[in-house]
């Protein structure tokens, strides 16, 4: 019997999730196709079916993670009006996000040796650059819509490309400082900072 398109999608959820729960409980470096296998209780050679290794379905669950991520970013930007509230929306958004995934992110690295870290902070590089692209075409948008709209200047690509990198570096600094300190309780008066500070340029 044919397995339908809809059956095989089903399947790779599952595959997904098992795996993004045994990452997050025992680490990346630990977790094995068997285990994977094991957990939605089908054999191993089910799984080189949808994913030759364990680091395509990470690369996999990492895919789902940043799609879910950008969804729930767009929604909170397209549920306010003005450029401000787009701004704070997107920055809040994002650190909320961080703040409700880190015992996620932080496990990963159990267990593994240098050689390991080393190799896992490259695939980190790879993802992040992914993230800075899905974001800076967001802000694009929410920027070009705001000068059809009249709500800021018109300002060439080079300017505009300018503050959407650092807006997205100063937000990916601030969560990076919040997760070392595992200190979440500034994000409202930090993204209101952030946000004054952007608007004020895009407004000039």
């Amino acid at each position: 019997m044919s397995v339908t398109t809809t059956q095989e999608d089903n399947i790779q959820q599952q595959i997904l999730q098992a795996a993004k729960q045994l990452f997050q409980v025992h680490g990346l470096y630990k977790v094995t196709m068997d285990d994977v296998a094991k957990a939605i209780g089908k054999g191993r050679s089910s799984l080189y079916y949808y994913y030759k290794s364990k680091d395509e379905i990470f690369d996999a669950v990492m895919d789902v993670e940043i799609k879910d991520m950008m969804a729930a970013v767009s929604r909170a930007t397209d549920s306010v009006n003005t450029i401000e509230q787009k701004i704070n929306a997107f920055c809040t958004t994002k650190l909320n996000l961080l703040r409700e995934r880190k015992s996620v992110y932080n496990a990963l690295e159990i267990g593994m040796d240098a050689d390991a870290i080393s190799q896992l902070n490259k695939t980190k590089v790879i993802h992040h650059r992914l993230i800075m692209k899905l974001e800076g075409d967001l802000l694009d948008r929410i920027f070009n819509n705001a000068i059809t709209n009249g709500e800021i200047h018109e300002m060439d690509k080079t300017k505009r490309d300018a503050i959407i990198f650092v807006l997205l570096s100063s937000l990916h600094g601030l969560k990076r400082e919040m997760r070392m300190e595992n200190n979440f309780d500034g994000i409202e008066i930090s993204v209101s900072t952030l946000t004054d500070m952007v608007t004020k340029i895009v407004k000039k």
